[in-house]
């Protein structure tokens, strides 16, 4: 695709000066065409409702959620990624961020590494890529070559595949059964796609992760019920949930939670349904997770 036809690289009229603005100028048109990145992204719902679907089919098939991008949007779904084990309770294999280059990329660019499609295969043949799992390719542009590479090997090994990208008609949108495809507009500072196009892909990966878990039963109301206690602060939320869930005091809450070995799920039902550790354990089994359901 030619770069100059590409929404994400064409210069934004409003910003023309930009070399010339105050500070409080600059933060001023960035503000106000942040405030633009929401109502872009409404008319995709629909799309990334269906990438939701697909993701809670994979992972109750005992399948897994790949992102998969290079710069910006690589970092974007790695965080994403990464911060679903402490939410949601779910280990790291559950949903895998990929970016071109590496963990390394993470922090420090490495050069030609998103022009390659061989490595965008090879990161998913390394990761035994099966049929069960879902790959969602992130590129602000649309024609990331690791990105299509990754797509064009998840298509081989049979699995369902959506592609992120903020310009419409794109390479990885026609590559992908679902194609998520929001054009925010000209950056502020030209082709920066880290800004609006970014800001956006943040906003899409919170929701489909999020949405994901929810349909998993990693949530009960509002509440996050599979919130791992790594420190005090978690410690202390989990007694709130627990709380919020159940109306005991923090006491009771911290008793039952012990006495379901850390579970703040377990601890909800056993209370709700007033029932022990084992039985609370076994009616989470058959509802599959989901507290609504084990209480019933």
């Amino acid at each position: 695709m030619d770069l100059s036809r590409m929404t994400t690289e064409t210069r934004n009229p409003s910003t023309m000066g930009l070399d010339t603005m105050t500070p409080l100028e600059v933060v001023t048109a960035m503000n106000n065409e942040d405030a633009k990145v929401p109502a872009a992204i409404r008319p995709a719902l629909p799309q990334i409702a269906q990438v939701v679907e697909r993701a809670i089919a994979a992972i109750e098939a005992g399948g897994r959620v790949f992102y998969m991008g290079a710069g910006t949007s690589g970092r974007l779904g790695v965080l994403d990624a990464a911060e679903c084990p402490p939410t949601f309770g779910v280990s790291d294999d559950v949903i895998i961020g990929l970016i071109a280059g590496g963990d390394k990329a993470f922090l420090k660019a490495v050069e030609g590494a998103e022009d390659s499609r061989e490595l965008g295969r090879q990161d998913l043949e390394t990761r035994g890529l099966t049929k069960n799992d879902l790959v969602i390719g992130i590129a602000a542009s649309g024609r990331t070559p690791y990105v299509l590479g990754a797509l064009d090997y998840a298509r081989e090994v049979g699995c369902h595949t959506a592609a992120v990208s903020c310009n419409a008609g794109c390479a990885i949108g026609k590559a992908a059964e679902i194609a998520v495809e929001v054009v925010v507009g000209p950056e502020v500072l030209t082709g920066s796609t880290r800004l609006k196009a970014g800001t956006a892909q943040k906003l899409i990966l919170n929701m489909i992760s999020t949405a994901t878990m929810v349909g998993v039963g990693k949530a009960y109301q509002n509440l996050m019920v599979d919130v791992m206690q790594t420190n005090e602060k978690l410690r202390r939320r989990a007694e709130s949930i627990v709380t919020e869930a159940t109306g005991v005091g923090q006491e009771e809450a911290r008793r039952n939670i012990d006495l379901a070995g850390g579970s703040v799920k377990t601890a909800i039902v056993m209370i709700l349904a007033g029932c022990g550790a084992d039985d609370a354990r076994a009616r989470l089994d058959r509802a599959r997770g989901h507290v609504r359901e084990a209480i019933r």
